[in-house]
């Protein structure tokens, strides 16, 4: 395939997405780097996490981002008393033989709602879906449909009736992003118009499941420079310097990062990757991954940010 071909398509794919972003948009109001990195995210092929106030428009986005790419769609409330059946199914004896019946986790996006209610062993049983995209039941594993996102809602862990998420599964999430409150224009239009559940209604998907998994493919093929790559190396290294972090980045979330920055250099009609596309995608991929170190002061966000500022590309 020629450059000018792949530069072709590139630029098509980028249209799509672009299309994909607007759809969003007329319903998640004046968040429009929020919804470009839930796109990157799920061309990526990773799962997501959204952090924020009830309230805020998490599951809203999490549902306007499945229908709008033609993915089947299933909700489940975290609960403190969610046992791993009500997740994955179970097996009932009917007929003199036991029968499988699948659970909500059985479909191409599973909206994980406030994620950090449920105990440590529902948390398990979707760790296994998460990775292996599979679940096992009485010893029989039972794959899971393609593509599978897990889109996952939590609340603030100062709430009331939350659980810390455990680190081994927080590194399952590509990324991690915060809608927080809409400016006042925003939250104007929200309230002069129509009812998001009516809006969500009238959705129409961009793209097929066949087209998606294309889009996943063009991000992997997407190039990296050895440039680039010392530049990320550069990264990961600082973040096990010690000056910022208590513990740095493993190999896997390196490679994290570099999938998400692919998946920003395919929205922005590239076929390479550059700088930009990492310093735009970092926080949201690594602040989860990260504790600050003792006395700095700082969230992980902010302790990120102010890491890119002292390495340079």
């Amino acid at each position: 395939m020629s450059h000018d071909t792949t530069r072709d398509m590139t630029h098509d794919m980028s249209g799509r997405l672009r299309s994909l972003q607007e759809q969003i948009s007329t319903i998640i109001k004046g968040k429009p780097a929020q919804i470009r990195d839930c796109i990157a995210c799920l061309i990526a092929g990773g799962h997501l996490l959204i952090e924020d106030l009830p309230g805020v428009g998490k599951t809203t986005l999490a549902h306007a981002l499945s229908v709008s790419l033609g993915l089947k769609f299933s909700r489940l409330q975290f609960t403190a008393d969610l046992m791993p059946s009500d997740l994955v199914g179970a097996s009932i004896f009917e007929a003199g033989a036991f029968v499988f019946h699948p659970g909500p986790v059985f479909a191409q996006v599973l909206l994980a709602d406030e994620i950090n209610r449920a105990g440590p062993k529902t948390q398990s049983a979707l760790l296994e879906a998460m990775e292996e995209q599979q679940v096992s039941i009485d010893g029989v594993s039972h794959a899971l449909p393609s593509p599978f996102f897990v889109i996952a809602t939590q609340n603030p862990s100062e709430q009331l009736g939350t659980y810390p998420l455990p680190e081994s599964q927080l590194d399952r999430f590509l990324m991690r992003i915060s809608l927080g409150y809409p400016d006042a224009a925003a939250e104007r239009e929200l309230l002069a118009g129509i009812d998001s559940r009516e809006a969500l209604r009238a959705l129409q998907p961009v793209f097929s499941p066949a087209e998606l998994v294309a889009v996943q493919f063009a991000v992997r093929q997407v190039h990296a420079s050895a440039a680039l790559l010392d530049y990320l190396q550069a990264l990961i290294g600082a973040t096990r310097s010690g000056q910022w972090f208590s513990e740095g980045l493993s190999p896997r979330a390196g490679l994290a990062v570099l999938r998400a920055a692919r998946a920003m250099a395919l929205l922005n009609s590239r076929d390479y990757v550059s700088p930009d596309d990492i310093q735009a995608i970092l926080p949201q991929t690594i602040a989860h991954r990260l504790h600050p170190r003792a006395g700095a002061g700082r969230g992980a966000v902010e302790q990120v940010r102010a890491m890119m500022e002292t390495v340079l590309p």
